[in-house]
C-alpha cells in the first residue's frame, strides 16, 4: 500500500483572501472592457461588494456594446474610455449607502488603483485603507490624492493595468 504524500498547504494572507474575493466578485461584471471588483471589509468581516456594470434597469456593455467617450488629457493625448458603467468601487459604496452601513475605518479591496473619482468618494466616505491588486496606468493622481489624505494605499505587486486602447 502506498503512502500518500500531503503537500503542505500554505493559508493565503487576509489581504490574498480578500484579493481573491474581490476578483470572485469580478467575474460578475457585465463589461469586457473592464471586469472588475470590489471588496469592503472592517475587522476582518466583508461589509459590501461591488462590480462594474450599468446603473440599476441600463442595458449592460455585454448586451449591447460599450458607450465610449474620447478623453484629451492635458499632455495631448487621447484615450477611450466606456462611459455605460458604474466602477467596482462605486457599486460597492452606494451598496452601503443603500443598506445604511457606514464603511469609516474600513478596508476596500479592488483590482486596480481606483480611478480620481473613485478615489475622491473613498476619501469622503471614511475608508482608511485601499489594496489593489495591481497598478492602473493612469492612477498618480489617485495615488497622490491618498497620500494627501492620509489614506494607506497598497499594491499586491507592481503589474501596471492597460486597456486595448481601440475599444
Amino acid at each position: 500500500m502506498e503512502v500518500e504524500e500531503i503537500q503542505e498547504y500554505n493559508r493565503p494572507s487576509w489581504d490574498e483572501y480578500f484579493i481573491r474575493l474581490a476578483d470572485t466578485v469580478a467575474s460578475r461584471a457585465t463589461c469586457d472592457r473592464g471586469r472588475s471588483g470590489c471588496v469592503i471589509v472592517k475587522d476582518k468581516q466583508i461589509l459590501v461588494t461591488g462590480y462594474v456594470g450599468s446603473p440599476r434597469g441600463l442595458p449592460h456593455c455585454d448586451d449591447v456594446g460599450h458607450l465610449m467617450k474620447k478623453v484629451v488629457h492635458e499632455d495631448g493625448s487621447v484615450t477611450q474610455h466606456c462611459m455605460r458603467t458604474v466602477h467596482a468601487e462605486q457599486n460597492a459604496i452606494t451598496q452601503a449607502a443603500r443598506r445604511g452601513i457606514a464603511l469609516e475605518g474600513s478596508t476596500l479591496y479592488c483590482r486596480m488603483t481606483p480611478c480620481r473619482t473613485c478615489a475622491m468618494l473613498i476619501i469622503n466616505c471614511g475608508i482608511e485603507r485601499v489594496v489593489c491588486e495591481r497598478k492602473y496606468h493612469a492612477g498618480a493622481e489617485s495615488e497622490a490624492m491618498f497620500a494627501e489624505a492620509g489614506i494607506k494605499l497598497e499594491f499586491m505587486n507592481n503589474d501596471i493595468q492597460q486597456y486595448d486602447k481601440q475599444r
